[in-house]
Order: structure tokens, then C-alpha cells, then sequence
């Protein structure tokens, strides 16, 4: 009997839950999307522009960074991947560019003369005071004028009229200088350019 009352339960219970969903509000239904729909902070890099980063990789205590310098040789550049692209001077401590602060807080805290620019993985750009050669590497290849060096998450590129551009793919803020000026946006290589 007790065999007969599990197995008339067990019945009941999945003809019960087997059949179609009803409803019985004048409620719409609400649907969740089925892809993420967000878009990318930046769109794709023009292909003919860009170069192999492998050409441009350095690995300083183990790690890669891609280092480069502009073709003038006054500004050397990095980017530690996922972590941040920046720029500093060739020429000595400051950073020498119209419009920078007279100081920015080192690591220590200290009040100091800026003498890099960056831009984090999720941050805005910022002129910073860094190590004498954190974005220096004795080796670097020049980046030629109109090419695109995107990697872990960010991409670089050297132009004459607007010199030095780099950002974060991530969230799309970045900074183009030169020696007479700062502008806190990335600045696109034209898809015509030569």
C-alpha cells in the first residue's frame, strides 16, 4: 500500500510540473538578453597601421613590457600589460611639457616635479612622478610616425601633428602631448594616414 500511495504521489508530482508555463497577469514579460551588449571603448585598430608588438617586447625581473621611443628620441615610452602605458622624458628628470603641474605626490607621498605621463587600466590619464627608467629601456625600438603598437590592453602610436598618443582599450581614456601641450584623450591614427 505505502508502495502504491510513492508511486501515485511521484505521478501526480511530475504530470504537475511537466506541463506549459501560465500566466495569469496582464503583466509583460520580462526576458533577459542572451548576449552582453556592451561595446568596445575604443574600435578596432586600422590593421595597416599596426606593428608586432613582439618587436617591441622587453622582459625587465621576468615580466613583458613593450618599450618604444619616438622618432625624434625625446620621449620613451611603455606598456606593462593590464596594468598601465605611460611616457617620460629622455633628456633627465622632467617631464617638459606645457601645461603640466609643478608637482604631483610620488609613492612616497611626496611632493615632486611630474616627470611621466600614464594612463591606468581603468584610471585617467595623469601626469606622475615614476622611477628615472621606468618607461626607459636601453634597447627600444622606434615607433614609427602613423603605427599603431596595441597590446594587453593598450595602444600606443606617434604622430607629427599631435605627437605621443596612448590608451586604455578598456575604457577608452588616454592622453595625447607633445613638448607645447597635454590633451587628456587619445588621439586615432587617420585611416588614411600614409
Amino acid at each position: 500500500m505505502r508502495a502504491t500511495c510513492l508511486i501515485a504521489a511521484a505521478a501526480v508530482l511530475a504530470a504537475g510540473c511537466s506541463g506549459e508555463r501560465i500566466f495569469t497577469t496582464d503583466e509583460p514579460r520580462v526576458t533577459m538578453p542572451t548576449t552582453p551588449t556592451s561595446t568596445p571603448a575604443l574600435p578596432p585598430p586600422a590593421g595597416p597601421h599596426l606593428v608586432d608588438a613582439f618587436d617591441y617586447v622587453a622582459h625587465p625581473q621576468g615580466a613583458a613590457v613593450y618599450y618604444f621611443t619616438s622618432p625624434s628620441g625625446r620621449w620613451a615610452c611603455a606598456i606593462l600589460p593590464r596594468d598601465r602605458a605611460g611616457c617620460q622624458s629622455t633628456a633627465g628628470q622632467a617631464i617638459g611639457v606645457t601645461g603640466a603641474p609643478d608637482s604631483v605626490l610620488d609613492a612616497a607621498g611626496e611632493e615632486t616635479a611630474p616627470n611621466a605621463i600614464v594612463v591606468d587600466r581603468d584610471g585617467d590619464p595623469r601626469f606622475v612622478a615614476v622611477e628615472p627608467d621606468e618607461f626607459v629601456a636601453e634597447d627600444a625600438k622606434v615607433l614609427p610616425f602613423n603605427r599603431i603598437l596595441a597590446v594587453a590592453g593598450f595602444r600606443c602610436n606617434i604622430q607629427e601633428e599631435t605627437g605621443v598618443s596612448c590608451a586604455s582599450e578598456r575604457t577608452g581614456k588616454g592622453f595625447s602631448f607633445a613638448a607645447d601641450g597635454f590633451v587628456p584623450q587619445y588621439t586615432e591614427v587617420p585611416p588614411g594616414a600614409p
